[in-house]
């Protein structure tokens, strides 16, 4: 009777995540979807709690309050600037928790006794390999996105030695499923999972950690899957099905978004690329028109039609808010303003989404890049603040550019375009942006904020 009332419960709990999802598909119901989801959560732990086999809720309760600690501090601490950073951070606790729990189970195999000896098996092997992979991974995710790695190594020793520890992994998993009793094997699966983790992500460069990103979130959803095998949990099995699934989609999405495969993102082919490209000097020399606050606000004094396109700039400075008050002043003066947004903008899938929202600009004014690049050429002036490899016309004129054929905002076709950025650094294809170059091109210098923030004042002052 206590095992059927708690596979009900998971049944419930199942369906309020797959409720969930489906409302974190549009933001108008993001809301109810997340509330939903935290509800399949709290019943899913609620009914683990009843189960008979917990041996320690003392233990238990000493984690929850650990986790929960953890949790608040960064919920309150972390930026919004950061929030990349921390959900790398959070796949890879997911994957490396999956895999403390799939070894556990396998040193105490008497705690599992009900469940088949080769699912138990096989299935940590599986949890094993991609959540030791998924820790190290994420954790290099995490030090790039944060700016306290760069390192990229290139080259066929390199590729060898991360194709090497892959095949090890396999393999060592393999013989460990076939051959329980030797536990060598187990742990040798491990750390070359945990060697190939760390070597498949430090390989990818800052450009591709949006795909990552998706990529690792799908890993670890796939490592909680495997661990529900190893102890028979039929909602562990659903849920890491799920997270594994929307992951996957979502990564072939943001591969799509850059016209690049998998494959290439993973094998860091960008950098090689960009080694090769024009150097800025030739893109640049004589051609860069500057422009300030006073001059570029003349700009708006006839303008009907004005859009925005945020980029990392405008994350990293925390402009959302500026932009917000910028863009109501416009409105209040009677132009039509638009956002334009990319789905590989910033650091993670739907970063500007999460920016913008959090200033309260509503959603019907954020155009995708099929809806906005039609409308471009009615734009007077087009706004980019921190954008760039994403509004690069090399992408789409340019065929030996390493970023040819992926698509763009194309801000160019506006009448004038004013780029609000600090410097010409190029951004993390490493790559100049002819964009900066073009005729109807003008650049305001400065930080994201300030620049917006003295722009708002000059039009004010019209």
């Amino acid at each position: 009777m206590q095992a059927n009332a708690i596979n009900a419960a998971y049944l419930a709990a199942a369906a309020l995540f797959i409720l969930g999802l489906r409302g974190l598909a549009s933001p108008r119901t993001a809301v109810r979807g997340n509330l939903l989801g935290a509800l399949g959560m709290f019943v899913a732990v609620l009914a683990t709690l009843a189960d008979s086999r917990i041996l320690s809720y003392e233990l238990i309760a000493w984690g929850v309050a650990l986790g929960s600690l953890i949790g608040a501090v960064w919920a309150v601490r972390v930026q919004m600037t950061a929030m990349p950073q921390l959900v790398a951070a959070f796949n890879g606790f997911g994957g490396g928790a999956s895999a403390l729990v799939a070894a556990s189970a396998v040193l105490t195999a008497d705690a599992v006794s009900d469940v088949p000896a080769v699912q138990l098996h096989i299935s940590s092997a599986l949890s094993v390999l991609i959540g030791a992979a998924t820790l190290t991974g994420s954790l290099v995710a995490w030090a790039k996105l944060q700016g306290v790695m760069y390192w990229q190594p290139r080259g066929g020793f390199f590729r060898l030695l991360s194709s090497g520890s892959a095949v090890a992994a396999v393999v060592l998993g393999g013989l460990f499923a076939a051959d329980p009793e030797r536990m060598p094997f187990f742990w040798g699966a491990t750390v070359a999972a945990l060697v190939y983790g760390f070597l498949f992500a430090v390989a990818v460069g800052g450009a591709d950690m949006p795909v990552v990103i998706a990529l690792l979130n799908s890993c670890s959803g796939l490592a909680a899957a495997a661990t529900g095998f190893v102890f028979g949990n039929n909602v562990l099995i659903i849920a890491g099905s799920l997270v594994g699934a929307s992951g996957l989609i979502l990564t072939r999405i943001m591969c799509k978004a850059m016209n690049r495969s998998l494959w290439d993102v993973l094998s860091g082919d960008l950098a090689e690329a960009a080694a090769g490209a024009a150097c800025a000097d030739d893109i640049y020399a004589g051609r860069v028109k500057s422009t300030s606050p006073e001059e570029a606000a003349l700009l708006f004094d006839t303008a009907r039609v004005a859009t925005i396109v945020p980029g990392y700039g405008m994350a990293v400075a925390q402009a959302q808010h500026t932009v917000r008050d910028f863009a109501n002043l416009l409105e209040s003066r009677g132009v039509e303003v638009r956002y334009a947004i990319h789905p590989v903008a910033g650091r993670m899938p739907g970063h500007m989404n999460v920016l913008l929202a959090e200033a309260d600009v509503p959603y019907d004014r954020l155009y995708d890049i099929d809806e906005m690049n039609p409308a471009f050429g009615e734009t007077d002036v087009a706004v980019v603040i921190g954008a760039n490899d994403v509004v690069n016309p090399a992408a789409r004129d340019d065929k030996s550019s390493p970023i040819y054929g992926m698509p763009i905002l194309e801000v160019d076709k506006a009448r004038t375009v004013i780029v609000i950025k600090r410097s010409l650094s190029p951004g993390f294809a490493g790559i100049p942006n002819r964009l900066f170059a073009n005729d109807n091109s003008l650049m305001l210098f400065g930080d994201g904020k300030q620049a917006v923030r003295e722009l708002t004042a000059a039009i004010k002052e019209l």
